[in-house]
């Protein structure tokens, strides 16, 4: 059963969003108030510790937890790979010259432009909301277990947030690898990346001779054999990275970007191709999705709201296609709902409740058949005893202690994840 939503939770939301945008409209409220709003909010969940009664399944709740996080990064490793050799592998000048492909979804929002009012349209241009913020919501929801909001393990539902989002970000690489489309900004490889600017020598054997020429493409089909002489293949500068020298035909280095290969994936950002599904709409709905079955209430229709107006300026400002944005909607929608074995756990109490019964089964039929009601009483308060006993034991030291790390840790995830995207 979900209890009804309390305001708190969606009051500090829509307080935080509200208060960061001042970011655009007074920077200097905004430089007053933010730090003022996070110390009030990271104050009162300190407070709130110890006074929080589930530290037993949070710390059941760890393991899975940690295990998410390594996975998520592993994955996220991938997907910078990935990103890098999409870019590289075709070079700059492909970039430069392939035009955007053709979106109905950019239409549509240049035809608004002209049909709305000025002011709903500016609405619709403001950076009101980023990926920071999702994130930042995401913590605040995971947080507000302290105040019973929403259901305990709040580890749990971090480590369903995680891997969720891991298996997201390795099937999006997987797929924007398999065909590589051209960016809806054809500068932004040129403005960010040093990759040579030619092709790599699998493209120049595989793709470059059979790009363009209906003839050749034809002949390929017929012969299914890559039969284009492609003379003598332009080489790619070779640093020594030793075991790690593998990944030199994937990232494609160039002698201006240092000898390092993770430096290299550091660079990598967004991409500068279309990257087929969008990872900032991904953030958003895997937040509003957790949002909805942990909390609810009306703060929930606001954060979904929020979501569409992030899925409308990426296509409006041309960061993705507007399929990128439909496919990461009804993609994080679906890895949610498949992930639900691992949050909300079921009630361990109601467990123990029916192994005490299934042990006094015996004792109970008997006591009821001899209507002998002081027994069955007694019978039932025993079980109602024993499944509180655990409940009341006061926490041991060990447990303050992992309580105690928890929190910190927390605490240092939510200031790096602020300040690391902090420029969405």
């Amino acid at each position: 059963m979900r209890w009804p939503a309390p305001p708190g939770l969606g009051i500090a939301a829509m307080s935080y969003v509200a208060i960061d945008y001042l970011r655009h409209l007074s920077p200097t409220w905004h430089a007053r108030l933010q730090p003022a709003l996070w110390s009030m909010l990271a104050l009162i969940a300190v407070i709130r510790v110890p006074f929080y009664k589930h530290w037993s399944s949070e710390f059941r709740a760890a393991i899975p937890f940690v295990a998410s996080m390594l996975f998520m990064l592993s994955a996220l490793l991938f997907e910078a790979l990935s990103v890098r050799f999409v870019t590289a592998v075709l070079g700059l000048d492909w970039h430069r010259d392939t035009p955007p492909l053709p979106d109905t979804g950019q239409w549509l929002l240049l035809a608004l432009n002209d049909k709305l009012p000025l002011a709903i349209v500016e609405i619709l241009r403001a950076h009101i909301i980023g990926l920071h913020h999702f994130l930042m919501l995401f913590m605040m929801l995971a947080f507000s277990v302290l105040f019973d909001s929403v259901e305990a393990p709040g580890l749990g539902l971090g480590a369903r947030y995680m891997f969720t989002m891991a298996i997201g970000r390795l099937l999006r690489a997987i797929t924007f690898v398999s065909t590589i489309l051209p960016s809806a900004r054809p500068w932004c490889a040129t403005a960010r990346f040093r990759v040579p600017a030619f092709p790599h020598r699998w493209a120049q054997k595989y793709y470059v001779p059979y790009a363009s020429d209906a003839n050749s493409i034809r002949q390929l089909l017929q012969r299914d054999i890559a039969y284009a002489d492609t003379g003598k293949y332009l080489g790619d500068y070779r640093p020594d990275w030793g075991s790690m020298s593998f990944l030199i035909d994937y990232l494609r280095p160039t002698a201006s970007e240092g000898p390092s290969w993770y430096s290299l994936l550091k660079k990598a950002g967004g991409g500068c191709n279309d990257l087929l599904y969008s990872g900032h709409m991904l953030v958003a709905v895997l937040t509003a999705m957790a949002w909805t079955e942990a909390y609810g209430g009306f703060s929930s229709a606001l954060i979904w709201l929020l979501v569409m107006h992030s899925a409308q300026r990426e296509i409006r400002e041309r960061h993705h296609y507007t399929v990128d944005c439909i496919v990461a909607i009804y993609v994080g929608i679906l890895l949610w709902k498949m992930t639900g074995f691992i949050w909300p756990k079921k009630d361990a109490s109601r467990g123990k409740r029916l192994t005490k019964l299934e042990k006094i089964q015996g004792r109970l039929i008997q006591a009821a058949k001899d209507s002998d009601m002081d027994k069955v009483r007694e019978l039932l308060n025993e079980v109602e005893i024993g499944s509180q006993e655990s409940q009341n034991k006061g926490p041991s030291r060990a447990m303050w202690v992992f309580a105690c790390a928890t929190i910190l840790s927390a605490l240092t995830i939510v200031l790096l994840a602020f300040t690391w995207t902090s420029d969405g």
